[in-house]
C-alpha cells in the first residue's frame, strides 16, 4: 500500500468516530462515525454540522464557545448531547482541534466517543427528566431547556420539579451537585 492508502485506511477505519469540518460543514466522515450516528458516509458530505444537535440553541451555543477556545488553544474537548438519525440523544465527549488557528472553524477535525451515563441518582428519571437535568447540569435556564427540546418553560419547571422531587433536594445548585455526583 502507498502512504496516501495508509493514511486514508487509517482514517476510514480508525475505532473512533471521526469527522472533519469546514466552517462547520462536514467534509468527511468516517465508518464509526457513521456505525454511531446512523448516517451513511456519503449523505453527510457538505450537510452543516446542525444536524447533529439537539437544538438550534445547541449549535448556536457550542459554536460559540468552541470558537473562543479553539482560538486560545487550537485543541479542545467538552461532553454533551448529540443527536443520531434516528432521533436518539446521545451523551458524547467532543474533542475538537483547527487545523487552522487564525479562522478557528475553516478546518477542524472532531472525534466523538459515547459516554455512559454519568449522572448519579438519575436512575429513577424518565428520559425526559434525564435531558432536562442534562441541560441543568450544563447551566441552560429554563427557557433554553424548553427551546432545546421544543417544550414550552413551564413544562421544564415541572420536569426539573420533579427531578428535585426524586432526587430529594431543595435547591437547583443541590441537584446539580446530586447529579454530577459532588454532593
Amino acid at each position: 500500500m502507498t502512504d496516501p492508502e495508509l493514511l486514508q485506511l487509517g482514517f476510514q477505519e480508525a475505532p473512533v468516530a471521526l469527522m472533519i469540518l469546514s466552517n462547520r460543514r462536514i467534509l468527511r466522515v468516517n465508518a464509526e462515525f457513521e456505525s454511531l450516528f446512523g448516517w451513511p458516509q456519503p449523505d453527510l458530505a457538505g450537510q452543516s454540522v446542525r444536524l447533529l444537535y439537539p437544538s438550534s440553541i445547541d449549535y448556536e451555543k457550542t459554536g460559540s464557545r468552541w470558537v473562543r477556545r479553539l482560538a486560545g488553544q487550537q485543541r479542545h474537548e467538552d461532553e454533551r448531547f448529540m443527536r443520531c438519525r434516528s432521533g436518539a440523544t446521545l451523551w458524547m465527549r467532543a474533542r475538537g482541534r483547527t487545523l487552522t488557528p487564525d479562522d478557528p472553524f475553516r478546518l477542524t477535525l472532531w472525534a466523538f466517543d459515547p459516554l455512559p451515563d454519568r449522572m448519579t441518582g438519575t436512575e429513577a428519571l424518565t428520559l425526559r427528566e434525564r435531558e432536562v437535568a442534562g441541560y441543568v447540569v450544563k447551566g441552560f435556564t429554563s427557557k433554553e431547556i424548553g427551546q432545546a427540546l421544543g417544550i414550552s418553560p413551564r413544562t421544564v419547571e415541572v420536569h426539573r420539579s420533579a427531578i428535585m422531587r426524586k432526587l430529594g433536594v431543595g435547591k437547583a445548585a443541590e441537584m446539580v451537585a446530586r447529579i454530577t455526583g459532588r454532593a
